[in-house]
């Protein structure tokens, strides 16, 4: 029921935007006087921002056409390496470029796309050959595809390393956005393990919740707060017969949307406010920026339930990979087996999604590592989205993951 509700609204809420946009573009025209003096410009610019707010988005397209490689520039093609059911391996070609360290960017698998790093990976084109784990929308996904859990996802990072590294150097760097870093650091102990001859050089994780007793946050106590079977009961939903996965158990993008916005409701709302005083003032460059961001924030895809009811148990209720009771395909994942692949712990000092430590505590649990194959990156007045996106990553925080590669690059 809870998503058919949610469908019967977006539906709604669809052709009411419509409405607006139509209203905001009639009240624009400059052939009506009334875009000119009174409340029409005002109501026009209410309208296109409830338009804008209501309308129905799908999965965004990177648009990354371009970069520029030691002063030159390039031109940028995406290719599929690997196709699976729930995820495929993007690399982002740069013509006529060669070499060069290869990067697997892990996106997260938390409710957005992984064009949610699309600013991460423009500015890694920089310097890198670029891959990405582009992940599927669980509803989109038939029920004939199985299932996908936390051992799925690792076996996806394993699988996506292998093809990267079928031709030239088999190993490649990897870097994990948020949630990806609890399975791509199990994944990197596991191939160390078995000494994959694919296993990265190194390991980079932003803003990851490898232990999420340090600094608990306001997503942590959530997770914490309620047992496993309030989860399981109450957000939990299956998927209409309208879609490909209709039968499918999920954990709906929208719910996980309505929490992210409910943690900084008065700063959306202000977003929002400063969007509307833009159009008013005829200012669209300002107001663009803001209808960019939350044309990617509110594109969101829906996870299956065992991948997110496992998450929430053995990341933020019992703590497993640091208490050393995780376990991938029967087999314990131990830090220990980390032996040469290179550690890097990036956090910011605003974060409100994965507290201070929490990443960080990656390299203690690595016990077996030389200390010089580990660093850690404090980035001084940065938030969770900063991490991997703007300015401050861009400037500060790339510069230090290019370096990190650089060293340990084989």
């Amino acid at each position: 029921m809870l998503y058919d509700a949610y469908e019967f609204q977006r539906s709604m809420l669809a052709g009411a935007s419509a409405m607006a946009n139509f209203g905001a573009g009639l009240l624009q025209n400059p052939a009506n006087p009334f875009s000119y003096f009174g409340g029409g410009p005002v109501l026009a610019s209410a309208l296109e921002v409830f338009a804008h707010a209501a309308a129905p988005r799908g999965k965004p397209a990177f648009g990354i056409t371009r970069t520029v490689v030691d002063g030159r520039d390039v031109e940028v093609r995406e290719e599929i390496v690997l196709r699976k059911p729930f995820g495929q391996l993007k690399h982002f070609v740069r013509e006529g470029v060669t070499g060069g360290p290869k990067l697997l960017i892990v996106a997260p698998m938390s409710g957005h796309y992984a064009t949610l790093l699309r600013d991460t990976v423009r500015r890694m084109l920089v310097s890198a050959d670029v891959y990405i784990t582009d992940w599927r929308d669980a509803k989109l996904v038939p029920l004939s595809d199985g299932r996908f859990d936390l051992d799925d996802y690792i076996d996806y990072l394993t699988d996506f390393l292998a093809a990267i590294g079928a031709e030239g150097d088999p190993r490649a760097h990897v870097l994990a956005v948020c949630q990806p870093s609890v399975p791509a650091y199990a994944a990197t102990a596991a191939m160390g393990r078995d000494r994959h001859p694919n296993r990265p050089y190194t390991l980079s994780m932003m803003g990851g919740p490898i232990d999420t007793r340090e600094a608990p946050t306001a997503v942590n106590t959530l997770a914490t707060e309620r047992p496993h079977a309030w989860f399981e009961q109450n957000v939990i939903a299956t998927v209409p017969m309208t879609y490909p996965g209709a039968g499918r158990r999920v954990y709906p993008g929208f719910l996980q949307l309505a929490g992210f916005m409910s943690m900084n409701l008065g700063n959306h709302m202000i977003s929002h406010w400063e969007m509307f005083k833009h159009l008013v003032e005829g200012d669209g460059d300002s107001a663009s920026a803001t209808k960019d961001f939350y044309d990617e924030y509110r594109s969101v895809c829906d996870m299956t339930a065992e991948f997110y009811l496992q998450t929430i148990e053995l990341v933020f209720q019992t703590h497993a990979l640091p208490n050393g009771t995780m376990t991938h395909r029967g087999r314990p994942v131990d830090p220990a087996s980390i032996t040469d692949t290179a550690l890097l712990a990036i956090e910011g000092e605003r974060d409100d999604i994965s507290g201070l430590g929490q990443t960080r505590a990656a390299l203690t649990l690595a016990r077996a590592l030389p200390e010089e194959m580990k660093q850690y990156h404090l980035a001084e007045g940065v938030g969770h989205y900063g991490i991997f996106h703007g300015s401050k990553w861009r400037n500060r925080i790339a510069p230090v993951l290019e370096g990190w590669i650089a060293r340990h690059g084989g």
